[in-house]
């Protein structure tokens, strides 16, 4: 094991393991020295992903972040294979319609809240109990959980708040040096940002992703291993004395 390492010996945790962020996140914390448990619905995707990790770090459970049960299990079976947890990455997400607020479905927007929400709070309330003192909780926002767009009601409404349940839980967590930060990336080139775009585009009836990179001031979408790399600075203890903090990571979206 290499011990000069960022995450040398350390277990994660990472939900949305299959996805582009959740994935180039979990190769970057395998290089950087720690064994990573894998979470997703989708089990042909990872089991592939845990693969490529390789067996000796690497494990997935399909665990569907809205059930408290799964997410229980999720964390015991991470401690039983790899030992008690240093890092949780709570990144699973739902992108939820775009519709006029009058027009807008009801069970969508609780199936959105419940994802993102309820999902993040699952994770620290199993996890942050099965974590050694001095870890890190990131959970996955959005550039939209700063700010507020017409027809994206339960997503913005979703990434809001989960920065109200990172404020809360940092305060907690600090007793144990436990740290507990959101990540706020803008457009990523990547599936799931193909699916907003592809229902912006219509309802702008222009192509979002032009339009995103005309209003990022970097001029693009970013990469996920770009993200993944601010996902390591909050979990490495280059980021020791962060917490309670909202990371912007949208090449300027918001400035």
């Amino acid at each position: 094991m290499n011990h000069s390492a960022q995450l040398a010996g350390k277990v994660c945790v990472v939900t949305g393991g299959a996805g582009s962020i959740g994935l180039a996140s979990a190769r970057l914390f395998v290089a950087e020295g720690a064994r990573v448990m894998l979470a997703d619905l989708d089990a042909d995707a990872l089991r592939q992903a845990a693969r490529e990790l390789g067996d000796e770090h690497a494990d997935f459970q399909v665990t569907d972040v809205c059930d408290s049960v799964q997410v229980r299990e999720l964390f015991e079976r991470t401690m039983q294979r790899f030992g008690a947890i240093d890092v949780i990455f709570s990144n699973a997400g739902t992108v939820g319609p775009i519709a006029a607020l009058a027009d807008y479905p009801e069970q969508e927007f609780d199936r959105v809240l419940a994802v993102h929400v309820r999902g993040a709070f699952l994770c620290c309330k199993h996890g942050i109990a099965r974590m050694r003192d001095g870890g890190s909780v990131i959970i996955t926002s959005s550039v939209v959980g700063v700010r507020g767009d017409p027809g994206a009601y339960a997503y913005i409404t979703a990434k809001h708040a989960q920065v109200g349940l990172m404020r809360s839980v940092a305060k907690e967590a600090a007793a144990r040096s436990i740290r507990v930060n959101t990540l706020h990336p803008g457009p990523v080139a990547n599936a799931f940002q193909q699916r907003v775009e592809s229902s912006l585009s219509e309802v702008m009836q222009r192509d979002a992703g032009e339009f995103f990179d005309q209003i990022i001031p970097l001029g693009r979408h970013a990469r996920p291993e770009e993200v993944a790399r601010s996902v390591l600075y909050l979990a490495s203890e280059q980021s020791s004395f962060v917490t309670g903090s909202l990371l912007m990571v949208d090449g300027g979206m918001t400035a």
